[in-house]
């Protein structure tokens, strides 16, 4: 169905059409179908499938009406900073020419942007759990008038430890009578039932994941690697396949920076992302990538959930995750708004046993791919990296001396 159909507003409208948005993905039309006309939605969906576009649109549909008290304001909780910042920036495009104050709020940074914005008024507030019940216990932030919610990763905040927090914010909104609230979740837990149960006005469960759980587009490819050795298949699977932009995956933060440098050393322009580093530097990483100013992220699963990249062509699993879960969160970074992906998975001692796992959640095997021996390349960093395992050797201070440097950058 095209966006064209709706009875919307017409600035609603251009905004669609600039952001380049024809025909309605599968959650947006069951979705705005039902939001639209101020009903409440559990929605289960995964990853890239214009979610985010779907809720945007119902607040901004409900904002630009004047319906209602020239107090009703929209609040978005979700579980990451880097989500409230990808949020507020697609709010910002399909906003274009309805002049809507739209403002993001998390930790890790200073109050004063944050309080000024409040201070010259906001239609749509977008936020972690915990900043948005610092602001409302300092008073600058009025949750009485929240009219409109969406929990959006719900299953991801949840696992974070925000219950609590969640419970403290709804409780201190309208009641859900008075209140258009909306949940969003890649898998609807118990839990998420349960808070949609207490907490939204007879909600409609709408359901659009896939059978197979990931989208089609996805190609996925899996290689039996040796560990020792998994460094070299996959600067041979880099030079052969040559992707613009590539997003990479570690389980631990210390093999994430490590694969990084050695990445660098081999020739190619590489950062890392983890959750440890400063939030200021987090955002300049995340958006000098999408600028393309580098063409590899190695990260952890801090960036498996609220990351969106336009045009990513290729996610690798240096490291297959333990969490099921993560693995479609991992991949479904490519693929997305309809465009193609690649998902490659390097399957050694240590993590293959979670392969099982993850075939059985999907419903599917991943296509082996076999490792001829011309795809292995020689890792330039080797000799660096092996060098100083004597204590006092020169070249062993020189190393700690690059990370340290390289830490600091």
């Amino acid at each position: 169905m095209n966006f064209y159909k709706l009875k919307i507003n017409p600035q609603l409208l251009r905004g669609i059409a600039d952001r380049g948005y024809k025909e309605m993905t599968a959650v947006q039309e069951q979705t705005l179908a039902q939001t639209l006309q101020g009903r409440d939605v559990a929605v289960q969906s995964q990853t890239g499938t214009g979610k985010t576009a779907a809720f945007l649109i119902t607040l901004f549909e409900h904002l630009a009406s004047g319906k209602g008290s020239l107090e009703k304001k929209a609040l978005i909780i979700v579980p990451t900073r880097e989500l409230a910042v990808q949020i507020a920036k697609e709010a910002r495009l399909l906003n274009r020419y309805l002049g809507l104050g739209i403002g993001s709020f998390y930790g890790g940074v200073g109050y004063g942007a944050q309080l000024a914005s409040l201070k010259r008024g906001l239609d749509v507030i977008i936020g972690t759990p915990g900043r948005l019940i610092d602001l409302s216990q300092k008073g600058q932030l009025k949750l009485k008038n929240i009219k409109l919610l969406v929990i959006d990763e719900a299953d991801r905040l949840f696992d974070m430890g925000f219950l609590p927090d969640i419970k403290k914010l709804l409780e201190a909104m309208p009641p859900r009578q008075i209140r258009q609230s909306m949940l969003f979740s890649a898998t609807v837990s118990r839990v998420s039932r349960k808070i949609a149960a207490e907490y939204l006005n007879h909600p409609l469960f709408i359901k659009v994941t896939p059978e197979k759980m990931t989208v089609d587009t996805i190609l996925q490819e899996l290689y039996y690697v040796k560990s020792h050795v998994k460094m070299n298949l996959m600067l041979g699977i880099l030079k052969a396949q040559a992707p613009k932009r590539a997003l990479i995956f570690t389980n631990m933060r210390y093999v994430a920076f490590r694969l990084a440098k050695r990445l660098q050393y081999n020739g190619f322009r590489c950062q890392y992302l983890t959750g440890d580093l400063p939030q200021g530097r987090r955002l300049k990483i995340i958006e000098d990538f999408m600028a393309g100013k580098f063409a590899f992220l190695v990260a952890t699963d801090v960036a498996a959930r609220g990351l969106h990249i336009d045009n990513l062509e290729m996610v690798i699993n240096y490291d297959l995750p333990q969490n099921c879960e993560n693995y479609i969160h991992r991949i479904g970074r490519t693929a997305r708004a309809g465009n193609s992906g690649k998902a490659i998975s390097l399957a050694s001692e240590g993590t293959d046993n979670y392969l099982e796992a993850i075939e059985s959640f999907m419903g599917m095997k991943i296509p082996v791919q076999k490792s001829d021996f011309e795809l292995f390349r020689t890792d330039k960093s080797v000799e660096f990296f092996s060098r100083g395992s004597h204590r006092g050797d020169k070249s062993e201070n020189r190393k700690q001396k690059f990370f340290k440097k390289e830490s600091r950058n």
